[in-house]
């Protein structure tokens, strides 16, 4: 397997928020409609009808409704949308289920999100190749086993939990990733390199992954439509219009070009932020009118994404860009760490008051603002923060900590044995599978 080079699974969570609401309403109210399968979404105060639409499901979507738009907006394309609060606790509470499923089929996992993880499944596409015969070639081998791995995760998923998940398959995070966008619900897509040309240079220059609007709207006006325009673009041009590092990671990216190690720490962001340019400058007059909306917003879009990775954070930034474009920014730090939008916002407006409104602020003094950031930063995981509390609390005595430390030795042991079962039970299910597919014969176990 090693000279076919890594198989990498990208598992994402088919519209994680909303599936996981329909869950537990289904769960609460045995007989209820499965909100999955009505228009039906996720955001803002279901009272009010305010805030944003953070997920919505398969039937939402067809009405043109779309993550990240005001709800007020979404109910005017479907007025008969259902909406339903976010429910962080039950979000937490699948994904740990989940990822917990994922270390079952494999320990090299990368979680990026609550409803998302990268898998390197090389060794257990190995030890399945190992056992087959009959195959025209080895690739033909791998490839085979790596679609009977994934769809085994899918099924499991399904079977255990509820959900379903895509499952993109390639040979480094980047392909993977674009794989498992393509066609949803419950599917498994490969993206080998070999594939690049036929299904992904014909799509839409923003479909790559991490080419935001911005720059896919650039490249789009230079004429680069497709992600191929930009794989065959010269790359001293991508470098001149987007900048060096981004041009060459833009044109890398469209040649399928990305990174194959799987880390099992997920890799931590520093801050996480949202800025919007005003479509009217505000000032003293407009302030109360224009900004608070647009504070309260961003407030909510922040504490979307730590919650969905899982963050909470100490710090809160809040900037303008002023009229004449100098930027101004003031810091705050929370009693404790949070990733609550009301806690977020309300430092945030406290930080406005005392930038714009203060008797030095800026609008007494005559300014305008064209552009408002809210960001939040010293951050951490909520497992890290209980992690620290625990290790505080069973520090009492020197023989209270060697008794911990035993048993949590002796729980990984056994942990590590089940998981080694439990892997074992998944890779003779594939092969069971294959043999039902392929015949008998096609199946051979392999030498110890």
């Amino acid at each position: 397997m090693r000279e076919q080079g890594r198989i990498i699974f990208h598992v994402d969570v088919n519209s994680a928020f909303l599936s996981w609401s329909a869950l537990k309403r289904l769960k609460e109210e045995p007989g209820s409609v499965d909100l999955r399968t009505i228009p039906s979404a996720v955001g803002g105060d279901v009272k009010t009808r305010h805030g944003i639409i953070t997920a919505k499901s398969i039937p939402a979507k067809k009405y043109g409704i779309q993550t990240g738009e005001p709800v007020v907006k979404a109910l005017q394309k479907c007025p008969h949308l259902v909406l339903v609060p976010s429910d962080f606790e039950t979000y937490r509470a699948y994904s740990h289920a989940l990822m917990d499923i994922l270390r079952s089929f494999s320990p090299v996992l990368q979680q990026m999100s609550v409803d998302e993880a990268y898998l390197d499944v090389t060794e257990q596409v190995h030890a399945i190749a190992e056992r087959l015969s009959n195959f025209p070639s080895q690739e033909s081998i791998y490839k085979t086993s790596a679609l009977h791995l994934a769809d085994e995760i899918r099924r499991t998923v399904c079977k255990k939990l509820g959900f379903t998940v895509n499952v993109g398959i390639s040979t480094n995070k980047l392909l993977a990733k674009m794989a498992s966008d393509f066609q949803k619900p419950d599917k498994t897509h490969t993206l080998y390199p070999k594939e690049v040309p036929d299904k992904m240079w014909p799509l839409p220059i923003g479909d790559l992954y991490g080419c935001g609007k911005a720059t896919a709207k650039r490249l789009q006006t230079l004429g680069f439509k497709t992600i191929g325009d930009v794989a065959g673009a010269d790359l001293s041009i991508l470098k001149s219009v987007l900048g060096e590092k981004a041009g060459l990671y833009i044109y890398n990216s469209a040649n399928g070009k990305g990174k194959s190690i799987v880390h099992t720490e997920r890799e931590q962001a520093k801050s996480i932020s949202n800025e919007t340019t005003l479509r009217t400058d505000i000032n003293h007059s407009n302030y109360h009118d224009d900004a608070l909306p647009v504070i309260h917003r961003l407030a909510e879009k922040v504490a979307g994404r730590m919650q969905k990775a899982g963050f909470v954070g100490e710090t809160v930034t809040f900037q303008v860009k002023t009229s004449d474009f100098q930027r101004f920014t003031r810091q705050t730090s929370l009693p404790e760490a949070s990733d609550r939008a009301d806690v977020i916002e309300q430092a945030a407006l406290r930080l406005a008051e005392r930038l714009l409104l203060s008797p030095d602020g800026l609008f007494p003094a005559g300014g305008a603002i064209r552009l408002i950031g809210i960001g939040v930063s010293k951050l951490s995981t909520k497992e890290n923060l209980q992690m620290s509390l625990t290790a505080w609390m069973e520090q009492k005595s020197d023989i209270e900590e060697e008794a911990f430390e035993r048993r949590a030795r002796e729980k990984h042991l056994q942990e590590l044995n089940e998981e080694k079962k439990k892997r074992q039970q998944r890779l003779d299910q594939v092969v069971r599978d294959l043999e039902k597919r392929f015949g008998t014969g096609a199946v051979r176990k392999g030498s110890d």
